[in-house]
């Protein structure tokens, strides 16, 4: 079964963190955390639909001005989110700049930001063409765990506590459809666009007696019922679940909050700041160590974890955090 999400670190430990997210077979990608993001293409990059920002300490956010310069001058909608004065540190960046030639450019950039609070949401729009300067008050929504919504997935936040607030992320696909090849061969279908068109419309819920038209290898479109083509060439297994962690104080509350959002989590990415010998020193700086990155990973549940985000102190010790993790996993499962 090959998964819809192909998700890696931008990143090396000890660099800036970041999960880049491809979509199988998709031009779209979502972004978790904006550090340095020189480790990507500008094909990577412009595939990006979403940002998702745990906090706007300099090595979460210091990339936002590659996104931005690479999308200039294209006809994009980037959606942006971050914690508590999110659009209050975006709009310091965009007001960094001088946008006087942009009233030039035949595409326009669109931001749209989402600032998370722990039970409310605050959007707003900004437009290239009006220099980045919003037109509108910001508008406040209810929140509770879910940001976006779509056919196919789903994508929650956690507000945390890193001494300031800070986003634990997940990305749940609701279902997994794979195509059988062999069935494809059988019915005389070419593989295709439209294959992902098949896909929306499973994931959309579309009624199985619908109407879906395929084009088959010897030139003519044929209707099926779309239940009927489902059951001869889809498998629908459960979806991936991809969880998100940087940057958290190990506490009860902060514990608790993170095993109800990475739950039965595929994979998740949790930083391991420092060796469980500096705990104290961990405390202070509201980090992690890999014990307890362990400990939470097994806690929730977790198939696969990975930690990040190393301190420097252990430049040429890493294998030592990720026993320690591994260790901490495996007595805690």
């Amino acid at each position: 079964m090959r998964p819809r999400f192909n998700p890696r670190l931008i990143n090396g430990p000890f660099e800036d963190p970041g999960l880049f997210i491809p979509f199988l077979f998709e031009n779209q990608a979502i972004l978790f955390d904006l550090g340095d993001n020189q480790a990507l293409t500008s094909r990577d990059i412009l595939k990006i639909s979403h940002v998702f920002v745990s906090h706007t300490h300099m090595d979460h956010f210091i990339g936002f001005d590659r996104i931005l310069r690479l999308a200039l001058g294209r006809e994009k909608n980037l959606h942006l989110f971050g914690p508590r004065n999110f659009l209050k540190n975006v709009e310091g960046k965009l007001a960094a700049y001088s946008w006087n030639l942009v009233e030039n450019y035949q595409y326009r950039l669109r931001l749209h930001l989402t600032e998370i609070h722990r039970d409310y949401l605050l959007t707003r729009a900004y437009r290239c063409q009006n220099e980045f300067m919003p037109a509108d008050k910001a508008e406040k929504h209810p929140f509770k765990d879910i940001l976006i919504d779509t056919p196919a997935f789903r994508i929650s936040a956690a507000v945390l506590d890193h001494g300031i607030p800070c986003l634990g992320l997940a990305i749940k696909e609701h279902f997994h459809v794979n195509i059988n090849k062999d069935a494809l061969n059988a019915l005389e279908l070419q593989t295709g666009p439209w294959l992902n068109d098949f896909k929306q419309a499973l994931y959309s819920g579309t009624h199985p007696a619908s109407e879906f038209e395929v084009k088959l290898s010897s030139g003519p479109i044929r209707p099926f019922p779309l239940g009927e083509l489902a059951n001869q060439i889809a498998m629908v297994t459960p979806g991936q679940k991809i969880s998100y962690i940087a940057d958290v104080a190990y506490s009860p509350a902060n514990a608790e909050k993170i095993i109800s959002l990475a739950k039965d989590s595929d994979h998740i990415f949790i930083e391991a700041a420092f060796l469980d010998a500096q705990r104290n020193l961990a405390a202070e700086k509201h980090h992690l160590t890999a014990r307890q990155a362990g400990e939470i990973a097994a806690r929730c549940g977790a198939r696969q974890f990975t930690i990040f985000h190393f301190s420097p102190r252990y430049l040429g010790q890493e294998d030592l955090l990720y026993q320690e993790a591994a260790e901490a996993y495996a007595l805690t499962r």
